[in-house]
């Protein structure tokens, strides 16, 4: 099992360059696999969309939180540290131009060394969609659209250069360097917690991370995007599965439900919102009870 961890966003401190150079260096440290950030290009006050993942029906951030472009953020943290992976959960892909996107995508895959992972959704906030030039009518059109033109983009495609017609993006003969860092591209994971979340996981996801569901609910997803890859002629054991996971309860059991579920990684979030000396003593307890492989649980466990 490897195990991610989410930034406690809500504390506002993403956006502060000393504060998550710290939070970072101590997670690679410990032995987390992945640092995984969060996207809103705009939070729009009073919105009338609804928050899947809460019974409010409200996002738990406040307006004003500051939350840095995700890419830019990673390019940031690629530079002060030196193998933790760096992932977006979720980035709300209908808010960007694909190709565009491609280019920012894998110029930080290119100078990071290949640790990029993107985990994109289609996006909840029709305030936000709409504000970024999005019709949410088609963000699902638009979504699949985008991963292809990316792929495209990405691969190699000789001196005529790579083609693509689309309803929402198109080009010709359009030449994208730097490629990613690793020949196959950047792994591009589908986050969600809808049927359609599940099978596009299944028709084209390197990976699939089910939000907001209980366990039964997650058993239907993963089959149906099981399901999905079988009848597109895809290996569905190579399609990854990251699930929620909370730091402080995270035990044997917790792992081994993941496991049953078809977990092969965790991404957890904290219970300390901004003390980051409480955190990082929150992180290397939580190494040394999963028996994390990082120098800050060997000094720990030195100490001891």
């Amino acid at each position: 099992m490897r195990f991610g961890i989410i930034p406690p966003v809500r504390a506002g401190v993403t956006a502060d360059p000393v504060w998550m150079t710290s939070f970072v260096r101590h997670a690679e440290a410990c032995g987390f696999e992945s640092v995984v950030l969060v996207e809103h290009a705009v939070v729009v006050s009073a919105y009338e969309s609804t928050y899947p993942y809460s019974s409010s029906g409200k996002m738990p951030l406040p307006d004003d939180c500051p939350i840095p472009d995700p890419l830019d953020l990673m390019a940031y943290l690629a530079a002060v540290t030196e193998s933790i992976t760096l992932a977006t959960g979720v980035l709300v892909l209908p808010n960007h131009q694909a190709v565009v996107l491609a280019k920012r995508i894998a110029t930080v895959d290119a100078l990071s060394n290949g640790r990029v992972r993107i985990c994109v959704g289609v996006g909840w906030m029709d305030e936000e969609l709409r504000a970024t030039g999005a019709d949410p009518r088609t963000r699902g059109k638009r979504t699949d659209e985008s991963i292809e033109a990316m792929r495209l983009l990405w691969a190699e495609s000789g001196p005529d250069g790579a083609s693509f017609d689309g309803q929402f993006v198109a080009f010709h003969h359009a030449h994208c360097f730097p490629k990613p860092f690793r020949a196959g591209g950047v792994p591009i994971h589908i986050g969600g917690h809808s049927e359609a979340a599940a099978r596009r996981a299944g028709r084209v996801g390197d990976g699939f991370q089910p939000l907001g569901l209980t366990p039964d609910e997650v058993r239907t997803r993963v089959v149906q995007m099981r399901d999905t890859a079988e009848m597109e002629g895809r290996q569905p054991d190579d399609i990854e599965i990251s699930l929620s996971g909370y730091l402080p309860t995270t035990s044997e059991d917790t792992v081994a439900e993941a496991i049953s579920l078809g977990a092969d990684r965790l991404i957890v979030s904290t219970s300390i919102i901004g003390d980051l000396d409480k955190i990082n003593d929150e992180m290397s307890a939580f190494a040394e009870r999963m028996g994390l492989n990082g120098t800050a649980t060997t000094a720990r466990d030195g100490a001891g």
